[in-house]
């Protein structure tokens, strides 16, 4: 069952601009990873799973004809999500690249257009 808090929070992140909800996903995938640096067991493997996830629905949506994205910014992300799972599938993410690169997703996400 969700916890009062829990309801309260996700209704005032629903109000949110849909940019800034997605940089906010990329953050909190960012900050588990972050906090599973010093944790080799179900921690990291979480944080992994999500990351992994997450970059799965990216890589998704960039190649559905009908997303709204230039051609090439579109071409670039999937480039982009490609180079994560594949650092994903190592037998030892490099967890640094990993936040690197959804930190600036997040950041390109929250930035005005």
């Amino acid at each position: 069952m969700i916890s009062n808090a829990a309801r309260a929070y996700g209704a005032s992140r629903a109000g949110l601009d849909p940019r800034l909800q997605e940089a906010d996903v990329f953050r909190r995938v960012s900050g588990a990873l972050r906090l599973s640096r010093d944790d080799d067991g179900p921690r990291r493997a979480r944080a992994l799973a999500d990351n992994r996830r997450l970059w799965l629905a990216v890589g998704g949506v960039v190649q559905d004809p009908t997303n709204a994205l230039p051609v090439d910014l579109r071409a670039q992300i999937a480039s982009v999500s490609h180079a994560v799972l594949r650092e994903l599938n190592e037998p030892q993410p490099d967890l640094d690249f990993l936040i690197d690169i959804n930190d600036m997703l997040a950041i390109g996400l929250s930035s005005r257009r």
